[in-house]
C-alpha cells in the first residue's frame, strides 16, 4: 500500500507565526509516516518541510519554475514545472487532503482546487468560506492549532 500523502500550502512570505506552524505540521505529519507534498519554495512551504525533515519525514517540491534548484533546501524530491501558479493545481491534486496555513491568493486558488475535486482541506489561520459560497466540494475544516490541523487530517484520511 503507497504511503499517504497530505499536501500543506500556504504563503511564500510566512508570518513567524505560519512558519512556526508550518514547521510543527511538517514534524507531526512525519511521525505519522506521512509523505508532505508543497509548492516546494519558501515561507510555510519551507518550515513545513523543515519540520518533516527533523521528524525523517518523505518531502516532495512541486516547483512553480523549471529549475531545479529553485526549491528549498529540504527537499527530498523536486519536481520543476515551469508552470508558475498554475501549478497549484497538480500540488494539490498530489495529495489525499491538504492542510493551509495562512496565505494569500494563491492558497485561495489551492483551496478551491481542493474543494472542486472533494479533497478534504483543514486551514490553519488561513481563508475561512462559508458552505453556500462552495458550488463544489465541501466546506474547509478550521483548527486552532498544528496538531489539531493534523489530527483532522489523519482522521479524514483514515489513519
Amino acid at each position: 500500500m503507497p504511503r499517504a500523502s497530505v499536501s500543506v500550502v500556504g504563503s511564500s512570505a510566512a508570518t513567524a507565526r505560519e512558519s512556526a506552524w508550518a514547521e510543527e505540521v511538517g514534524r507531526l505529519l512525519a511521525q505519522n509516516g506521512i509523505v508532505l507534498i508543497c509548492g516546494g519554495m519558501g515561507g510555510v512551504m519551507e518550515a513545513a518541510c523543515r519540520g518533516a525533515k527533523s521528524a525523517g519525514g518523505l518531502t516532495v517540491g512541486i516547483l512553480p519554475v523549471a529549475n531545479r534548484d529553485g526549491g528549498n533546501a529540504f527537499l527530498d524530491v523536486v519536481i520543476p514545472t515551469g508552470m508558475g501558479y498554475a501549478r497549484n493545481a497538480i500540488v494539490v491534486y498530489s495529495g489525499e487532503a491538504v492542510i493551509a496555513i495562512g496565505g494569500s491568493s494563491g492558497t485561495l486558488s489551492e483551496i478551491a482546487y481542493a474543494t472542486i475535486k472533494s479533497i478534504p482541506v483543514v486551514t490553519l489561520g488561513s481563508w475561512r468560506l462559508k458552505e453556500r459560497e462552495l458550488s463544489h466540494g465541501m466546506c474547509p475544516i478550521p483548527a486552532r492549532t498544528p496538531a489539531e490541523a493534523v489530527e483532522k487530517v489523519l482522521e479524514l484520511v483514515g489513519r
